[in-house]
């Protein structure tokens, strides 16, 4: 078995897990379901594993968090905007 095709897998399974969430906050306009904290940590973590992925120099992390990143991000944006 090849183990970077579980790692590219894992990766696809995190890098889009929270579209749905976004795409609801989208079409309900409403965060009320939401954590605020929950997103920051992810975030976080998230980013941490991406400079640990650009540090060790693996693309599967480098790829999988930047974009895990980008999408938590905007699940932030959508937050602060619906928030009220």
């Amino acid at each position: 078995m090849q183990w970077e095709l579980i790692g590219w897998g894992a990766a696809i399974l995190t890098m889009f897990g929270f579209v749905p969430q976004i795409l609801k906050i989208y079409r309900t306009r409403s965060v009320a379901d939401v954590s605020l904290l929950m997103l920051l940590q992810f975030c976080l973590g998230i980013f941490l594993w991406l400079l640990y992925g650009l540090h060790i120099q693996d693309n599967i992390l480098i790829v999988s968090n930047a974009i895990s990143f980008i999408t938590l991000i905007a699940a932030v944006g959508l937050y602060m905007k619906y928030r009220n």
